[in-house]
């Protein structure tokens, strides 16, 4: 067979491109998809729930207004006493449980004011004692506590410059109801002491308590309503090692008590 030859067009030949697909890529337009254009409407109302979120807060915090006169609006009593908290509304002071509504009403009982600590003691004054004793009063005692700072030198048991007077102010009140029993109680810190007299605190505690009431007892308090004792540092009122609480826990407490009934006795 003979072979068939490839030859190129000759020179200055145009070639022809067809017609129809050049009036196809003139004319034709690919349509191309819209773009999403509403993703903004999601946006706008994420903010405008956030506003007015934003809003109910700020009102809910900001409580009854102003009236008209300037003054802040009280709510109605009547509906005070009837309803409890409103709902929804923050509890006070961060607290998460509900504030408690006292019961109000015709029978409900009237608080009972606390009785203020009286003045005197049979008719004498326990106001003019000074400040170097406090009184602590109870149902059934009178307690009068000294320090030891005031009334003995330091690690001894006898009497300092100012001990003396102050007892001397006590004993008018102590001898005012001789049906009492005084109780002298001798206390000191947790500091260990170890002297040739006081080998302990218990004996320096009790050394006081009997100094005070031998005292007492020779200006005129009857010997058989006295009774001493010594604690050492086994009551302390503060802290053992707090320097500051260790000077209240060196003291001395005069108690004016009933003597307890005997056993198979009435009062």
């Amino acid at each position: 067979m003979a072979a068939i030859s490839q030859s190129s067009p000759a020179p200055g030949r145009q070639v022809r491109v067809s017609t129809a697909v050049g009036r196809y890529r003139r004319w034709h337009v690919e349509t191309r998809p819209d773009a999403e254009e509403e993703g903004w409407l999601l946006t706008y109302l994420d903010v405008i729930t956030l506003i007015l979120v934003l809003m109910v807060v700020m009102l809910a915090f900001a409580g009854p207004g102003k009236g008209k006169d300037g003054t802040q609006r009280e709510s109605d009593p009547a509906a005070a006493q009837t309803t409890g908290p409103i709902p929804g509304a923050p509890y006070p002071s961060g607290s998460i449980a509900p504030p408690a509504v006292p019961p109000t009403g015709p029978n409900t009982p009237a608080p009972e004011a606390k009785a203020p600590t009286p003045k005197t003691l049979n008719g004498l004054p326990l106001d003019q004692l000074g400040a170097d004793v406090e009184v602590i009063m109870t149902d059934s005692a009178v307690r009068f506590r000294i320090s030891s700072e005031i009334l003995f030198e330091s690690g001894a048991a006898s009497f300092a410059s100012a001990g003396q007077p102050v007892l001397d102010r006590l004993i008018p009140l102590l001898n005012a109801d001789p049906s009492l029993r005084l109780a002298v109680e001798g206390h000191t810190d947790s500091i260990p002491i170890r002297t040739e007299r006081f080998p302990s605190n218990w004996e320096l505690s009790t050394a006081r308590a009997a100094t005070v009431a031998r005292y007492l007892i020779e200006h005129g308090v009857a010997p058989q309503r006295v009774q001493a004792t010594g604690f050492a540092d086994t009551r302390p009122l503060g802290s053992r090692d707090n320097p500051v609480d260790m000077v209240h826990n060196r003291r001395v407490e005069l108690t004016m008590e009933r003597t307890p009934p005997a056993p198979g006795k009435t009062p």
